[in-house]
């Protein structure tokens, strides 16, 4: 069991450690264009769970700033703003029922259910067209990591639905993606995350 005392301290506890999770997946996602969509996904999100952030004028520019602050400024993505370089002062909105009890799929994890929470409880329109899309995909990805020798794009998208309590649904004409990328991916992580630890096991032994 994880303790609130074992775990690293936010850096802005405003919007929560499961942010602060979508964040770090976000970072070791391999392509360019997936981290681009899952940073716009999670932009949202925290639009969502912190709507005090939009009384300001320009709370989309703050939104990036405080990504970037809680992404330690390492996260290469496509920012559409200058960010600035300095500790935000800490906001205080109400408090969110953050769902902390049962997880109906595990392998999806809380910060990804409560994802899709966020998202239906936005207007209809493209823009949550887009994000229900991009979360599709995104559990298709954890349910790979989860289980790697199959998955049902059909079981998905009725997860997707029952998550959501009916509200998120997908168009007719949506095409999962392939598979193989993700279990291309995921193996190139894991690669990249091996050498890493070789090299500081390494320089540990140098010491």
């Amino acid at each position: 069991m994880e303790y609130n005392t074992q775990r690293e301290q936010l850096k802005i506890a405003d919007y929560g450690r499961n942010v602060a999770k979508l964040i770090e997946q976000c970072r070791q996602l391999p392509q360019k264009e997936e981290r681009n969509k899952m940073a716009e996904t999670i932009i949202n999100v925290m639009a969502q769970v912190n709507p005090k952030v939009k009384e300001r004028t320009d709370y989309r520019h703050t939104l990036w700033d405080h990504l970037m602050f809680m992404a330690g400024y390492d996260l290469d993505v496509d920012i559409p703003y200058d960010i600035h370089h300095e500790e935000p002062a800490q906001m205080h909105p109400n408090k969110i029922n953050r769902n902390e009890g049962h997880i109906r799929y595990r392998h999806y994890g809380r910060a990804l259910e409560d994802m899709i929470r966020a998202v239906a409880e936005m207007p209809e329109g493209e823009e949550r067209t887009i994000l229900t899309q991009q979360l599709a995909n995104t559990m298709k990805r954890q349910y790979l990591q989860w289980n790697r020798d199959s998955v049902d794009d059909k079981l998905i998208e009725e997860q997707m639905e029952e998550l959501s309590g009916g509200k998120l649904y997908l168009p007719k004409d949506f095409k999962f993606r392939d598979s193989q990328e993700y279990l291309d991916a995921m193996a190139l992580a894991q690669a990249k995350k091996s050498a890493s630890e070789a090299k500081k096991k390494k320089k540990k032994k140098k010491k």
